[in-house]
């Protein structure tokens, strides 16, 4: 069933985090300057609209400008290549020709762009989604009461959702703040290198960045990559690749987990559990929902008694949610 209807639970996955990210922001807006929280909620929706389509519109032109340019430099690529593998010796040259021959990068790439058109359609989804919690908000408190019969369990359950909104919320916030630093560090780089499609290249570091541990792998190997692309030089790309394994090294191992480890609470070998098994299921947006989808079931593991072993599993140091838990 995950597999199955995974389009449509991608979006209602991401209307319920942006749906999180925002109501906040909208009691905010309603207390400190006194409108309507209906006008309050209209802007809010308005600006998830827009902020969605702008997203999806440049992250679509910008993976195609990278496939078109990679497409258009393939044949000087071919020949840097070749110049290259011949340093290693005529058996590992045909060996290695042969294996470039069956790997069709040309057909990945264009497979690489019929996904990110998909965009688009997801995020009008996305916000039809957003739309009817927004409309829906109301009467969620009143829902959960009648769910439970008990006030009291009604209050719990209430503080257990603000708690992993709040985990989440944190979490997007640090990760924004941590992969907007390292684009704009990669940006600089291929800036004073005098590399084309810095832009393009930020981009995509800030939005693969967001997958955790193996995001920051994919995003070098893509920089790399283009490097030798646009100069056919392997001193120009030692350099740019060096320079870049530097950042995200510092960003990656130093920053991230400073920022982010009291945030999330996390084991790392659950991160990349959840991070193989929904990437498995729901593909690279699997990826990047994977450590929300983490932290809401280890809590939610945390407050069901029979399921406390795997929150304690999946929590770093064995204590998964300490905001809420009963003495």
């Amino acid at each position: 069933m995950l597999f199955q209807a995974r389009f449509v639970l991608i979006c209602l996955a991401i209307a319920i985090i942006l749906f999180s990210l925002t109501s906040d922001a909208i009691q905010a807006i309603s207390r400190r300057l006194k409108v309507p929280n209906w006008l309050a909620t209209t802007l809010a929706l308005i600006g998830i609209t827009l902020g969605l389509i702008w997203l999806s519109t440049t992250i679509m032109s910008q993976v195609n400008v990278v496939i078109g340019r990679a497409i258009a430099y393939a044949e000087s690529v071919q020949i840097a290549l070749s110049a290259l593998i011949e340093r290693f010796g005529p058996e590992a040259e045909t060996r290695l020709m042969a294996a470039l021959t069956e790997f069709n990068i040309t057909g990945w790439l264009r497979s690489l762009a019929g996904q990110a058109s998909g965009l688009l359609s997801g995020s009008l989804l996305v916000i039809l989604f957003v739309g009817f919690m927004f409309a829906e908000r109301t009467w969620l408190p009143v829902k959960i009461e009648r769910l439970t019969g008990d006030p009291a369990q009604a209050m719990r359950m209430r503080t257990i959702i603000a708690t992993i909104m709040r985990r989440v919320n944190r979490y997007l916030v640090v990760k924004t703040f941590v992969s907007a630093l390292t684009a704009v560090t990669v940006w600089l780089i291929f800036v004073l290198g005098r590399l084309e499609l810095a832009a393009a290249v930020a981009w995509l570091t800030f939005v693969l960045n967001f997958i955790p541990n193996i995001g920051s792998v994919i995003a070098w190997g893509i920089t790399v990559a283009l490097a030798f692309v646009l100069t056919g030089d392997p001193t120009t790309t030692v350099v740019v690749g060096a320079t870049c394994m530097i950042v995200h090294f510092v960003v990656g191992n130093i920053l991230d987990p400073m920022l982010t480890g009291q945030t999330l609470q996390l084991s790392s070998f659950g991160i990349i559990l959840s991070l193989a098994f929904w990437g498995a299921i729901w593909g690279i947006a699997g990826a990047f929902l994977a450590v929300p989808i983490m932290v809401a079931v280890m809590i939610v593991c945390w407050h069901v008694p029979w399921l406390r072993p795997v929150a304690i599993l999946l929590s770093r140091e064995g204590l998964a949610d300490t905001e809420t838990a009963r003495p």
